[in-house]
C-alpha cells in the first residue's frame, strides 16, 4: 500500500511540475501511400510544383502542450477535418469513366507523445488518433452510397514540429489502424457495378500554429 502510494505521489508531483501551453493549429492534408521520406519528399514537392492541386484538404484546432520534468512531453490536440477521395473507375454502361469524390468531415483527437530532441526548436512524436465521422451517406451521379461512414475509426500519427517564439512548424504523417470501407452502386436499370474503397486514406500534412 505504501509502494501504490509513494508512485501516485511522485506522479502527482511529476504533472503539478508539469508546464502546459496552449495554441491553435491549421493543417493541409495532402495522400500519400506511406510514411517513407520519399513518399513524404515527393508529395511535398508535388504540392509545391502544383501549387496546392493535390491537397485533398485541411484541419484547424487547438493542441495542448504538457511538457513533462524529463525532455518528454504529453500532446493531446482536436481537430475539425475536411477532405475529399477521388475514385475514377470505368462505366459499365457506356464504356466511359466515372470519377466519384467522397468528402469527409470528421472530429480527430489525438493523443501524442514527443520528446525534445533541441529544445523547443526541435521534437519529434508519435501516439494514436481517435476520428468521429461526421459525414453521412452521399450521391454521385448514377451511384448510390450503400454503406455509410463508420461513426468511429483509429489512426496514428507521427511526425516532428519546430517551435520559433511563438509560431510553430509542423510536419506528420497519419496511417491508419482501423477501415472505413464505402460502397457505391451504380442505380442504372441493368448494371450491377459497384464501387468498394477505404476512405481512411494515408495522410501527408503540413502545419502551421501560433502559441498563446
Amino acid at each position: 500500500m505504501k509502494k501504490i502510494i509513494s508512485i501516485a505521489l511522485i506522479g502527482f508531483s511529476a504533472f503539478a511540475s508539469a508546464q502546459i501551453s496552449l495554441a491553435a493549429k491549421a493543417n493541409v492534408l495532402i495522400p500519400t501511400s506511406s510514411a517513407s521520406w520519399k513518399n513524404l519528399k515527393t508529395a511535398a514537392t508535388n504540392a509545391v510544383e502544383q501549387k496546392g492541386k493535390n491537397i485533398t484538404g485541411f484541419n484547424a484546432g487547438l493542441s495542448f502542450k504538457i511538457d513533462l520534468p524529463t525532455r518528454l512531453f504529453v500532446m493531446p490536440e482536436i481537430y475539425y477535418t475536411n477532405f475529399s477521395n477521388e475514385v475514377t473507375v470505368a462505366n459499365d454502361v457506356n464504356a466511359a469513366q466515372t470519377t466519384i469524390k467522397a468528402k469527409s468531415s470528421r472530429i480527430d483527437v489525438p493523443v501524442l507523445v514527443g520528446v525534445s530532441l533541441l529544445g523547443d526548436f526541435l521534437s519529434a512524436y508519435a501516439g494514436p488518433v481517435g476520428s468521429f465521422n461526421l459525414s453521412k451517406g452521399e450521391n454521385f451521379g448514377d451511384f448510390v452510397q450503400k454503406v455509410d461512414a463508420k461513426e468511429f475509426t483509429v489512426g496514428y500519427q507521427l511526425g516532428f514540429q519546430s517551435e520559433i517564439k511563438k509560431v510553430i512548424l509542423s510536419a506528420k504523417y497519419e496511417g491508419a489502424f482501423s477501415k472505413d470501407q464505402r460502397k457505391f452502386i451504380n442505380n442504372v436499370a441493368g448494371s450491377s457495378q459497384e464501387i468498394n474503397y477505404d476512405n481512411r486514406s494515408s495522410l501527408f500534412m503540413l502545419g502551421l500554429g501560433y502559441k498563446f
